[in-house]
This record gives structure tokens, C-alpha cells and sequence, in this order.
């Protein structure tokens, strides 16, 4: 759920509880003003009624004072004071047997004549009070609606328009490019959170940028000044191994480093690919047929088959990407490297390319793989001489274009399955 939608929600859920609960106050405090009103009314007709008595010294006979009810009933009673209470009103109608009930307002009280006491109740009908109430309550309601309805249309188109500086924000990041020269375009906002959310922005992207320069100098001068002195190295070795007055044993030693400078060479050329890798540094992206490059490794590492006396069999359909072909032989040449490192004397290796995915499987010693690390970096097998960043590049590779890289064990085969989708 977005914020604008959280936000409108918040707000109308706050906004109908304090209504509600102010409506509730707001008919207790009408009742409690009617009920009052009511009750002074008939506090003077009591007055009245005793004064008349007080008076005439006989009690008045039956009255209806403006729809006023009055009863009086002799009694021992003592009441010290006088009682309001609700009680019915009957409302009397010219046709017999149509008389009304309706709710109505007491009191009690007691009125003394020639040393006898007379209990006197006096009805008033609350009808016209309650119409008022019930009118009151309506339009509050009516109200109460309409503010709703405000609300929610406001936080719907009104509140969209000042949130347009974060969307402008969010879309441009979403499409920020770390090697693109250009910089963020963003709009100007009145609005002092937008105005910093800017600025944090400008200078996020500019020190990203400045670190991304920084690391790509870095890199291509590592590149250039590592490789030349292991390639002086291995030069060196190069004549010192043709010398033909060298003893086995020192032979021996110099054709271990050699081996070890090799790996050197290949271990730095991997840790600097990784780099550009995950600083999207290879950006020659072209669209290619996958069949051709997997038929040219085929060919390549047919040699290198024929001595370990590999069998491959291969189903290739047709697959264009769109890719740097530079980076796909790389990760079509590891996955080959694999399968025959890891290989039996006679085995056989399946390579199967369909539209949404490629299958390499190949025969192996051992059984199956922990495949929650087998794409770490440095993770290799115990008679591995490999550097342990080959299957870690490729699935590096894949990540960049989006596509998923795993490993699993079937019939005795190690399967490494490329989804495309």
C-alpha cells in the first residue's frame, strides 16, 4: 500500500473516532440542555400550582396547562424535595382510541391543603424537544459525512500534487545510471522535508560517482601495473627453465614457481574481473546467438576432451541475448572449464540450450556439492588447482543480466541450469 493510501487511511479512521466520540458527547450534552429546560418549565408549573392552592385553599380541578398532565393523590408520603424523571406522555386525540403515547418529562412534588398532603405530578411532553434533538443530530451527521467525503477526495487528488517532488525523486533514482555523466534534474518543492530530500540526493549521487571514478582508476592502473611485473616474472622463468645447465632439483623448484606465478596471474586477472564486474564497469552489450559461442568453446576444448576421453552431447536451440559477448564466453568457458576439471577419465558431459534455460551436466568422482556455497568466493573442491572464483564470476555474470545461476544433483550428474526467465 502506498503512503498517500496509508496516510488516508489514518486519517479518516482519526477523524470518524474523534466525530464519533464527539457526537456522543454532543447528544448527552443536548439531552442534559433539553432535560434542564424541561425541567425549569415544569418547576414553575409546580410553583403556579401551589400558589393557587396557597390561595384558594382548595386544590384546582383537572387541568391541562399548554398539553401540561397534572394529577394530584392524596398521601402520606413525605418528599422533601422535588422529583424529575422521564415518563410517558399520553396525548389524548379527538377520535376515541387514538390516543398517542409519546415520552415526556415529570416531576413529583408535594402540595399541603387544610393539614393534608396531595402528591402532584406534572407530565410535559418532550415530542417538539425530541424533533429538535433528532434534527440536530442529523444535520450533525450530514456534516460529519460531508467532512469525510472532503477529506478523502483531498487526500486523493489535493495531497497527490505535493508528493510529486518524491515521486520526480524516486524515478530518477530508479533510472540512475552510475556511469552516466548527467545529473538529477529534480524539481523545485516549497516544501522543507523535499528540499533536504533533494539535497541528500544530489549529494549521495555525486560522492557515488566520485567513488565509482575513483574505483575505476583503481582498477584499470591495478590491471596494468600488477600484470607487468608478473609477466617480467614469468618471462624470467621462461629462460631460466631453457637453461639446459639447471639441475633437476632446481628444475623442479623453478617449474613450481612458474606455476605459482600462473596462478597468480590468473588469480589477479579474476579478482579484477570480479570488480568490473560488480561495478558494472563492461558495458559493451550487444545482441548475439548463445548457440554459436557454446559450438566455438565446444570446439575449443576439444583437446583438452580428447585427453581425459570426454564425451559431450549437446541439444542446442537457437537463444539470442543481449549481453557483452565478452562476459558470456567467460561464463560459458567456466562452466565448460568445470565440467571437464571435474570429470572422470571417459565421462560425459550434457549441455542442453532451449529458450528459457541452459543445462550443463557432467559425470563427476565425487557426489553431490553443498550448494549453498558453492558459488562463494574461494570455495573449491580439496584437489581443485583453480583459483575458487570461477563458478563465483559466473554467477556474478548472470546477476547482472538478470539471470538465475543453480546448482543441483541428479542421476549421479552435477547440474548447473541457467534460467533465463
Amino acid at each position: 500500500m502506498k503512503l498517500s493510501a496509508h496516510y488516508s487511511k489514518a486519517t479518516l479512521i482519526i477523524t470518524f473516532s474523534v466525530l464519533f466520540i464527539a457526537g456522543i458527547i454532543y447528544y448527552c450534552t443536548i439531552t442534559y440542555i433539553v432535560n434542564n429546560q424541561l425541567d425549569r418549565d415544569l418547576k414553575e408549573e409546580v410553583e403556579e400550582i401551589t400558589e393557587f392552592v396557597n390561595l384558594n385553599q382548595r386544590l384546582p380541578g383537572k387541568l391541562d396547562f399548554e398539553d401540561d398532565q397534572l394529577t394530584l393523590t392524596k398521601t402520606n408520603e413525605k418528599l422533601n424535595e422535588m422529583a424529575f424523571y422521564d415518563a410517558p406522555y399520553y396525548k389524548k386525540k379527538h377520535k376515541p382510541g387514538h390516543n398517542k403515547t409519546e415520552s415526556g418529562r415529570a416531576v413529583k412534588a408535594l402540595v399541603s391543603l387544610k393539614g393534608d398532603n396531595y402528591l402532584l405530578t406534572v407530565t410535559e411532553s418532550k415530542d417538539a424537544s425530541e424533533h429538535l434533538t433528532q434534527l440536530i443530530i442529523g444535520i450533525t451527521l450530514l456534516l460529519t459525512a460531508l467532512l469525510l467525503l472532503i477529506l478523502a477526495i483531498t487526500n486523493r487528488y489535493i495531497f497527490r500534487g505535493l508528493w510529486k517532488p518524491f515521486y520526480s525523486i524516486l524515478q530518477q533514482l530508479k533510472a540512475f545510471n552510475i556511469a552516466d555523466s548527467g545529473s538529477f534534474n529534480l524539481s523545485k518543492t516549497n516544501i522543507d522535508e523535499f528540499g533536504e530530500l533533494n539535497e541528500a540526493v544530489i549529494t549521495m549521487s555525486a560522492r557515488v560517482k566520485s567513488d565509482y571514478q575513483n574505483l575505476k582508476t583503481f582498477t584499470e592502473n591495478a590491471s596494468h601495473e600488477m600484470l607487468t611485473p608478473i609477466a617480467v616474472i614469468t618471462s624470467k622463468l621462461d629462460t631460466l627453465i631453457q637453461d639446459e645447465k639447471l639441475k633437476a632439483e632446481q628444475f623442479t623448484q623453478i617449474t613450481d614457481i612458474y606455476a605459482a606465478t600462473n596462478k597468480l596471474s590468473r588469480l589477479n586477472q579474476s579478482l579484477l574481473l570480479l570488480v568490473k564486474i560488480d561495478n558494472d564497469l563492461i558495458q559493451d552489450n550487444a545482441t548475439f546467438n548463445l548457440k554459436d559461442i557454446i559450438l566455438e568453446k565446444i570446439h575449443q576444448f576439444q583437446e583438452l576432451n580428447q585427453n581425459k576421453q570426454i564425451e559431450i552431447t549437446e541439444l542446442l536451440g537457437d537463444k539470442e541475448i543481449t549481453a557483452s559477448r565478452y562476459l558470456i564466453e567467460i561464463l560459458i568457458n567456466n562452466l565448460f572449464n568445470n565440467a571437464i576439471k571435474h570429470n572422470i577419465t571417459r565421462g560425459k558431459i550434457f549441455i542442453d540450450l532451449t529458450p528459457n534455460e541452459l543445462v550443463f551436466q557432467n559425470t563427476g568422482e565425487s557426489g553431490p556439492l553443498n550448494s549453498s556455497e558453492i558459488f562463494e568466493r574461494f570455495k573449491k573442491g580439496k584437489n581443485s588447482d583453480g583459483t575458487g572464483l570461477g563458478l563465483t564470476i559466473a554467477k556474478n555474470i548472470c546477476s547482472q543480466y538478470g539471470f538465475n545461476l543453480t546448482y543441483s544433483f541428479e542421476s549421479s550428474l552435477h547440474t548447473f541450469k541457467i534460467s533465463f526467465k
